[in-house]
């Protein structure tokens, strides 16, 4: 979805972008925030200047999505339920410990 909204003039950004170099996808646990801080900056600047933003990081928490509501009080949550591909061969014990801490969207959230 965050694709297509980008074909379509929003700029996306994703922790999983931080860990891209030249293509090749290098995840490094120890760097997650800084991922989570680079993206929330990037997308804080875009912001900033004008620009429509789609941001598609793996939200299991509603804390780890509350770092970028403040940003515009013009935004829409859309929780992509459905059998999606596992783009960075995540373990599947990992994807169990996800699917187990998913808290629900807000309808307020979603309404927005």
């Amino acid at each position: 979805m965050a694709k297509t909204l980008a074909m379509v003039g929003y700029e996306h950004y994703e922790a999983d972008q931080f860990f891209e170099v030249d293509g090749v996808y290098h995840y490094d646990p120890l760097r997650i925030r800084k991922a989570h801080e680079w993206c929330q900056n990037r997308t804080r600047q875009a912001l900033a200047a004008g620009k429509r933003v789609v941001v598609s990081n793996t939200f299991t928490r509603l804390q780890e999505m509350e770092p970028y509501l403040p940003l515009t009080l013009n935004f829409r949550v859309i929780e992509a339920r459905g059998n999606w591909n596992n783009q960075h061969s995540v373990p599947v014990n990992t994807l169990a410990w996800m699917a187990e801490r998913w808290e629900e969207l807000p309808a307020a959230w979603a309404a927005h």
